[in-house]
């Protein structure tokens, strides 16, 4: 096997590829980075996620980091990928390890390393670890600290990240106007780490909350811990069937994407939960800034963008392009089309927790339901529609998609093909501002295809048109 970081870390199958030998050789290769580039003085925090055996493959990697005489910081509990992030900065550590799979089914578990900025690590470092990590597999090329030894010489302790970022939390988010709305918000962490974050922030702050999915289960309740639609059923249908819940907030097994559902039961999707937050920030709570978007991501936010004379930074697939945005405070808010977001002045990584409760303060502020906000929105800069698709493909139509992707067709969809674009896959952007793009899977036979346009049935001819193009002999 090879050891390959994807755009959010290396994952794989537990008791496959992802054992503790290979985690104790990634964990030393990272080691070895972070004392060559950067040096490793400020230690590294290390957190897990609520899935099978994640306290201890934290532990094993404390160990191996400990043998290379690093400072270990490992958290107290299963914690959110936001809060990792967060206690990096504020503890000024050399770096982070997360043991986390985030929305993947339960049999997988990961690893994803942050740099001392918090955010994701960019391409060349994780490149970096892979090498090194790939040159040292199936040898014994670490030494082990034991960790009362560790603890001892004061190179391992456990750490309480809550209370931190919880103040920070506060001092960015209206709690007082959510619990003056009086309104009653449903929760549900998936069984994940952040119960006892969104819930706890909202209670203490007076909200009344029903919580759901609020005890560990590394099964996730039997679906893959991410709050897309089709996995939170039990969650919609209790905001639907109770009239006194005004929202449902949703996050996946790390809590750094989130899922939002409307008083009526109504699933708001990710795309637009990113355009109306960017514009109550500028609008309502008078903020100034740009926005950043992955090429995936619905241009809706662009929409808003060009309402308010602000700009839009496009980025590849992968959240750590946009965390350099908010590291460098270049952006407002950055967002991508999978329930990833962030804002300024926060940190450069995916925190759902942050993004259900601005969404929560908006819902209290404005006084109105997001079906409410979204026509409003959308009478303002137009309607958009967005959807993706995966498409399985044959031997002989994988074999032939590069070349229609490097001669793609001067009309699509009955349009005339504006310009493309090749940030990340094949993006076609149309005459009428509609586009589809095409993204081929690194690890399987699959083209993913997002599209967007101006109506669903439009929509609907934009993906007939995708399916036809990649399927043509």
């Amino acid at each position: 096997m090879r050891i390959s970081f994807g755009t959010s870390g290396w994952r794989g199958i537990l008791c496959d590829d992802f054992t503790f030998a290979n985690v104790k050789v990634v964990t030393q290769a990272i080691a070895d980075e972070l004392r060559e580039v950067d040096g490793a003085a400020g230690g590294v925090v290390i957190g897990y996620d609520a899935r099978f055996m994640g306290d201890r493959f934290a532990r094993e990697a404390a160990k191996v980091l400990a043998g290379a005489k690093i400072p270990v910081f490992l958290c107290d509990r299963d914690t959110p990928t936001p809060v990792i992030a967060h206690e990096i900065l504020q503890r000024r550590a050399a770096g982070g390890i997360n043991f986390t799979a985030s929305h993947n089914p339960s049999e997988y578990n990961g690893l994803k390393f942050s740099p001392s900025s918090g955010g994701p690590a960019l391409p060349t470092t994780t490149k970096a670890i892979e090498e090194r990590a790939n040159a040292m597999l199936l040898e014994i090329c670490y030494r082990e600290m034991p960790l009362d030894q560790a603890q001892t010489v004061g190179l391992f302790s456990i750490i309480d990240p809550l209370p931190a970022y919880f103040s920070t939390i506060r001092k960015m988010i209206d709690f007082n106007a959510i619990a003056a709305a009086k309104i009653t918000i449903a929760v549900d962490p998936l069984y994940g780490t952040a119960r006892g974050y969104l819930d706890r922030l909202l209670q203490e702050a007076g909200v009344s909350t029903v919580v759901i999915n609020a005890h560990p289960d590394p099964y996730f309740g039997g679906f893959p811990p991410e709050p897309a639609e089709e996995n939170i059923a039990d969650f919609i249908a209790l905001v639907r069937e109770r009239d006194d819940i005004t929202l449902g907030l949703a996050t996946d097994g790390d809590a750094d994407r989130y899922g939002i559902v409307d008083a009526d039961g109504t699933f708001i999707e990710p795309n637009y939960i990113l355009a109306l937050l960017y514009d109550y920030l500028l609008r309502v709570k008078g903020k100034s800034g740009n926005a950043a978007r992955s090429v995936a991501t619905s241009h809706f936010v662009d929409a808003v963008a060009r309402y308010h004379g602000t700009d839009i930074l496009e980025t590849p697939v992968g959240f750590k392009f946009i965390g350099e945005y908010i590291s460098q405070d270049r952006i407002l808010i950055g967002g991508e089309e999978s329930a990833g977001l962030t804002v300024r002045g926060h940190v450069p990584d995916k925190d759902g927790i942050i993004a259900c409760l601005l969404v929560a303060e908006m819902v209290a502020v404005t006084g109105k339901s997001l079906q409410d906000l979204l026509a409003d929105l959308y009478a303002r800069v137009g309607e958009y529609y967005t959807c993706r698709e995966n498409l399985r493909l044959s031997p002989e139509f994988e074999a032939g998609l590069p070349a229609k992707l490097a001669n793609p067709p001067a009309r699509f969809a009955g349009q005339t093909v504006s310009s493309v674009v090749r940030l990340d896959g094949c993006k076609l952007i149309l005459s009428d501002g509609s586009w589809v793009l095409f993204r081929k899977s690194g690890t399987e036979p699959v083209v993913r295809v997002y599209a967007e346009a101006g109506s669903q049935a439009a929509l609907q001819e934009l993906i007939k048109a995708a399916v036809a193009f990649v399927t043509s002999a």
